[in-house]
């Protein structure tokens, strides 16, 4: 999956989701459980990949949007090449226009 980013003010980007780790505990196994829902509902499908924006990474991190793609930046020999993309305008804007209800 991929991290889409939403930003009136500069171009999109799309960004991997991140796998949980196989280390985790039966804590963090039962809460990663219980938003697996949450998750699943904030995928998109994007170029043929399946993809999360980036709002909604943070969201799920607990940061805001700007230090999640600033710790990106700063780390990005951690992540693969294909972590992310940018989206095209045209992209953007039906992106925008399906979330509108």
């Amino acid at each position: 999956m991929k991290k889409v980013t939403r930003s009136s003010r500069r171009p999109t980007r799309a960004k991997k989701a991140a796998r949980p780790s196989p280390r985790t505990s039966k804590t963090n196994s039962n809460t990663a459980l219980a938003t697996a829902p949450l998750v699943e509902r904030q995928i998109r499908l994007i170029r043929g990949q399946k993809v999360l924006l980036d709002t909604d990474l943070a969201a799920l991190y607990g940061v805001a949007t700007r230090t999640l793609n600033q710790s990106v930046r700063r780390n990005s020999k951690r992540f693969p090449e294909d972590f992310m993309f940018q989206l095209t305008p045209a992209e953007f804007s039906s992106l925008r226009s399906q979330s509108v209800i």
